[in-house]
């Protein structure tokens, strides 16, 4: 009998401990889904106008996988999956050939910050896309990159593959740092990338700034190739539960291989937005691009709004309409993504967002 009851007790005794170790680990499902019908002209090489559903008008929909393992003594294994996709044709978001195309990484944390490695999003990206008063959206907004002369998007480093990231906060400082390898056999340069940014916050005010270098490919190994940096600063100040503000800029530069000129710009953006209740918010940023070094340049900017009512925590209404123009008859579009048919265009989207 007594060797009955201790085995019971270890019977349980295990069960507890597999509970114990179970209750320590987690896994989330989680998502976004975002469409709207959207009216833009200048659409098409005959200039024509054009009413279509658009995915990802608001921010990019997306589905993914999150969870962590409780390591002991504070420390945690991390991993995130990540794929973006677009809601109108059920296709990729980017890349068909990248099943998880925003997040793919494993990692730990603690005390000490967070360390990923994989595929993730840049230190630039995670420090200053808060400042954008549109809010990470696909849409008029040209913080990632804007839309500008000849294909030139003069733009921010987003998605890194091959990536060791680093992010910690103590004590209202955030630093985090970013290294991508190039991957390029004889060469440790060719095609790497790699970012730092700074991050400081106290009451209503905060502030970042970040410095970035991509490299591109030698077309032999050990010759020269495409350089391009970036600098970002960044500032939000809460004014009231109401009203909001927020300013950025960003120094971009691309020196050329072939020993052309630079392309060089200067880009600018400032808005500001305010709560008419808990459920209803309206925004109005400007984004401005100053390109360098070109003759008859673009130097295009772009006036966005939108008028978002929560429906509850994670359903949104938005209506969003912005107007973009180019000089010197340059083409320049609404959206970072889009091929520009015109010097100017106008678009407006009624759209409907979903998070689970």
């Amino acid at each position: 009998m007594q060797k009955k009851h201790l085995a019971a007790a270890a019977a349980l005794a295990a069960l507890s401990a597999a509970g114990t170790a179970q209750a320590q680990s987690s896994v989330t499902i989680y998502g976004l889904i975002d469409s709207g019908v959207e009216f833009v002209n200048h659409a098409g090489a005959n200039g024509g106008s054009v009413t279509r559903l658009s995915s990802g008008t608001m921010n990019t929909s997306r589905i993914g996988f999150r969870g962590s393992e409780d390591l002991g003594g504070g420390l945690k294994a991390v991993f995130q999956l990540e794929n973006g996709f677009k809601l109108d044709n059920g296709n990729f978001d980017g890349d068909a050939s990248q099943l998880f195309n925003r997040q793919a990484n494993v990692g730990l944390e603690g005390g000490f910050g967070r360390v990923v490695v994989g595929r993730s999003f840049s230190t630039t990206y995670d420090f200053i896309l808060p400042f954008d008063p549109m809010g990470y959206s696909a849409n008029y907004s040209w913080v990632t990159s804007a839309g500008a002369t000849g294909g030139r998007k003069d733009g921010m480093p987003t998605g890194v593959s091959n990536l060791v990231k680093y992010q910690g906060e103590f004590g209202g400082v955030k630093i985090g740092a970013m290294y991508g390898f190039g991957e390029v056999a004889g060469s440790a340069s060719d095609s790497s990338k790699y970012g730092v940014g700074l991050g400081w916050g106290t009451g209503p005010f905060s502030i970042a700034g970040t410095y970035d270098r991509v490299n591109g490919t030698a077309a032999i190994v050990g010759a020269a190739y495409d350089k391009t940096t970036t600098a970002h600063l960044a500032a939000g100040y809460q004014l009231t539960d109401a009203w909001k503000f927020n300013l950025g800029y960003r120094y971009y530069k691309k020196s050329l291989a072939s020993g052309a000129t630079d392309l060089r710009s200067d880009f600018f953006w400032g808005g500001a937005s305010y709560k008419f209740t808990p459920a209803m918010t309206v925004i109005g940023t400007v984004y401005y691009q100053n390109i360098k070094n070109v003759a008859n340049d673009a130097d295009p900017i772009m006036y966005s709004l939108r008028l978002k009512y929560a429906m509850s925590k994670r359903t949104d209404l938005y209506l969003s309409t912005a107007y973009a123009k180019a000089k010197n008859g340059q083409l320049v579009g609404l959206s970072r993504d889009d091929v520009a048919f015109g010097s100017s265009q106008f678009g407006m989207t009624l759209g409907m967002q979903h998070r689970f």
